[in-house]
């Protein structure tokens, strides 16, 4: 066989068995070296999450669902149908809870603001008529807000009766000025321990003697602490007794200051107009089905060194459906 000459040295036409062999040698470790680090890659991608949600925590809001259009509430049934998002971020959700039949315990505080006009007791009717048609579930106080501070008519209670004989006429303008916020705020820190959802139905003209520059940090404080303690506010507008009852650029700001108050912490403000609403009776129709379509929605954040007040948004793809809940969502630290 005829043999070739390549730099001094003989070899084959051909390469031999052992040539093949060491050539295929590179090609194999680099195939198996290939192979582990896809393996890496692929132990650390199922890893991460669970690295992740061992540094979050579960956090609770209540949650409205209202329909976009019509007065059909659309009915979202599993957690799978919410989306929690945190910026880009999309959050782990891990229940959704219908409050309905044995979940539908609730807390709700009616509080009477002592300075509204008196005439809005021709609307306790109404209100005695919502508070009976009340699930047995809901326990409901009565409560006056003057000088700062709430003056219970009636502790919390199931007895409908005992509520509804807790309204009375308030004082109207002998009732002096004062924070209806602060007010507010005090109810809620002195709220007894309880289970299930915390709401407040407050009737007032929202405005706040004590600060009525553009802002006002009662306002601001009361957000906080109803953000913080998970308390939904709702608000029913009722003129004021006194001169600020008449002055329309005070209503318009007593208004704006209830609407930023109840669309923070989750809830919903009723105005008819510039004056007390003729009748309670469609407004508090309207709360009772807010109340009747409620979920409690738990997810997984990761929090910070020190307790936050954290933005996250709601989204859903179930049709005509729009998700409801409080601007900011209160965080506790990292242990």
């Amino acid at each position: 066989m005829e043999q070739t000459r390549i730099l001094g040295k003989i070899r084959a036409p051909y390469p031999t068995i052992g040539e093949i062999t060491m050539r295929r040698r590179p090609l194999i470790f680099s195939t198996i070296i290939g192979t582990l680090l896809l393996f890496s890659c692929v132990t650390e991608t199922w890893a991460a999450p669970q690295s992740a949600a061992s540094d979050t925590v579960a956090v609770s809001a209540v949650v409205s669902v209202e329909a976009r259009h019509g007065k059909e509430v659309p009915a979202i049934n599993n957690k799978e149908d919410v989306r929690v998002l945190e910026g880009k971020e999309r959050l782990t959700v891990t229940a959704w809870v219908p409050l309905q039949g044995s979940q539908s315990q609730m807390s709700l505080l009616i509080l009477i603001d002592e300075s509204v006009g008196q005439t809005v007791a021709l609307q306790f009717s109404d209100v005695r008529r919502f508070m009976n048609e009340q699930p047995p579930s809901t326990s409901i106080a009565i409560g006056y807000m003057q000088y700062g501070t709430v003056r219970m008519a009636q502790d919390f209670t199931q007895n409908r009766d005992a509520a509804g004989k807790a309204l009375r006429i308030p004082l109207g303008a002998a009732a002096g000025g004062s924070s209806p916020y602060l007010s507010i705020t005090d109810a809620i820190k002195h709220w007894p321990e309880d289970k299930g959802r915390r709401a407040i139905l407050v009737v007032s003209d929202g405005i706040d003697p004590l600060q009525l520059g553009v802002t006002d940090s009662y306002l601001d404080q009361t957000i906080d602490t109803a953000q913080r303690a998970g308390t939904q506010i709702y608000s029913i507008y009722a003129s004021s007794g006194g001169h600020f009852g008449h002055t329309l650029w005070r209503i318009s700001q007593g208004q704006n200051n209830l609407s930023e108050l109840t669309d923070k912490t989750g809830g919903e403000s009723y105005f008819q107009g510039l004056s007390t609403p003729v009748s309670f009776g469609p407004i508090l129709g309207e709360f009772a089905g807010r109340l009747n379509h409620q979920y409690l929605l738990t997810f997984q954040i990761k929090p910070d060194k020190k307790a936050s007040y954290r933005h996250v948004r709601l989204e859903t793809e179930v049709p005509d459906a729009e998700l409801v809940v409080a601007d900011r969502i209160y965080v506790p630290s990292a242990k």
